[in-house]
């Protein structure tokens, strides 16, 4: 039996990265999975290798977003899971002093108000069906300055955490838990692209990590996995950090 038998899940940004590991994950662990993403071929084929459902949305889209909730519903007949994990961090989010407006709004799109539409429209549902857990993939540079420059990320998911706390606050009562995940750098293709293209901000990143590495998606969707159980059910408005120790250290010498 697994942790999440029985249980309907909705991953945003599941194609890839930390979303493709804990679609991988839930499923394993017994959840009908939805995958939402707009990369419908690969989408679709995780989808077909766990057995779950493939809804291409924009995340950023409220007729869209309250669409994918009710295709599961629909399909599976009940939501439980919330995992609202969809992000973007384009090279041209970088200082205050060279971020574009349009950089800066696509990105607080992208990360904070998707979070907002996808927990507006996934609460109300959750407690139709008597409650269930949220997940907001929020960063560790929620929690403290990031070694290199990506201001609209940095503010976006310092919103989220903000959001998440709130929410978990307020729905406590009525059987939501909601949590926000911090992940530290982890190996997804987000960061492969990003540090291929500047080995020198990559050693910067790497340096500041006790462990001496960047986290592997499925450690990362194993803690998610955890959040989404009834294991972490007293658990709720908390910043879960994962992250190799980087907010516990002043410096890591290699």
């Amino acid at each position: 039996m697994g942790r999440l038998d029985g249980k309907v899940a909705v991953i945003t940004g599941a194609a890839s990265g930390i979303g493709r590991a804990s679609a991988r994950r839930f499923a394993k662990e017994g959840a009908s999975v939805v995958v939402v993403d707009l990369t419908d071929e690969t989408g679709t084929s995780l989808a077909d290798e766990i057995g779950g459902l493939y809804v291409h949305a924009d995340v950023t889209s409220p007729g869209d977003v309250e669409a994918m909730y009710d295709a599961a519903i629909d399909r599976f007949g009940g939501l439980d899971i919330c995992f609202n994990n969809a992000g973007i961090s384009p090279p041209e989010d970088d200082s205050i002093l060279d971020t574009d407006i349009d950089i800066w709004r696509r990105v607080q799109e992208v990360n904070l108000t998707s979070v907002y539409l996808c927990c507006r429209a996934g609460i109300s549902r959750l407690l139709q069906h008597g409650g269930g857990s949220v997940i907001n993939t929020a960063s560790f540079v929620a929690i403290l300055g990031a070694a290199t420059s990506q201001i609209s990320y940095t503010a976006s998911k310092g919103g989220v955490l903000a959001l998440s706390r709130e929410l978990g606050v307020q729905f406590a009562r009525e059987g939501v838990r909601v949590n926000a995940l911090c992940p530290g750098p982890v190996n997804t293709p987000l960061l492969q692209e990003l540090f291929a293209k500047d080995p020198e901000r990559a050693a910067r990143r790497l340096v500041h990590v006790p462990m001496g590495r960047f986290g592997e998606p499925e450690e990362i969707a194993a803690a998610a996995a955890f959040l989404a159980s009834d294991d972490a059910s007293f658990i709720t408005a908390s910043s879960f950090i994962v992250d190799g120790g980087i907010h516990a250290a002043y410096t890591t010498p290699l």
